[in-house]
């Protein structure tokens, strides 16, 4: 309750006193010698003002439900990748040098295209149709991709550190 609340509350409460009790109860044995006081004014007491207010809660209905966005692709192949370095029994660090290749090869983007060289995907596989070995949707599923890629990383390099030592001295893995 905010000051102000607090002195309007003790104010009513104290008119509301003066008025029921009369105004000698407040003011003690020292009023005894009251000069005339001009009348008070009846305050209006409205329901709920004697008591701490209602928090009311919204019940949504089906048609003011709010909107909920679907988290970006790029978090949601983050997070596949993610439980994919967890079930591999790699370490975190080894999720951050993967994301660390990831963002520089392709930002993880699962139809990330380098017209130079031919690579596809997300871990830029050269050419990109080696993933079909992964699976049929290798062209838009970044699961599928992100499955290839950690397989070739870990056929290749071991771990994906090793894949981003050697992508950091030679800029490509």
């Amino acid at each position: 309750m905010d000051s102000t609340r607090a002195l309007r509350y003790t104010f009513i409460t104290l008119t509301a006193l003066a008025t029921v009790a009369g105004p000698s109860t407040l003011a003690g044995a020292a009023s005894e010698s009251r000069i005339a006081e001009p009348p008070i004014a009846k305050p209006r007491i409205y329901e709920g003002s004697w008591h701490a207010p209602v928090i009311r809660t919204r019940t949504w209905t089906t048609a003011a439900k709010p909107k909920i966005k679907a988290a970006p692709r790029k978090t949601r192949s983050k997070g596949f990748a993610l439980d994919q370095v967890v079930q591999r029994a790699w370490s975190y660090q080894e999720f951050q040098c993967l994301d660390n290749l990831w963002t520089r090869e392709s930002n993880w983007n699962h139809r990330a295209y380098n017209s130079s060289s031919g690579a596809y995907g997300i871990p830029q596989a050269l050419p990109g149709g080696k993933m079909r070995g992964a699976g049929p949707d290798w062209k838009s599923n970044p699961e599928t991709q992100i499955r290839w890629g950690l397989a070739y990383i870990k056929g290749r390099y071991g771990r994906p550190c090793g894949a981003w030592g050697h992508f950091r001295s030679h800029n490509w893995y």
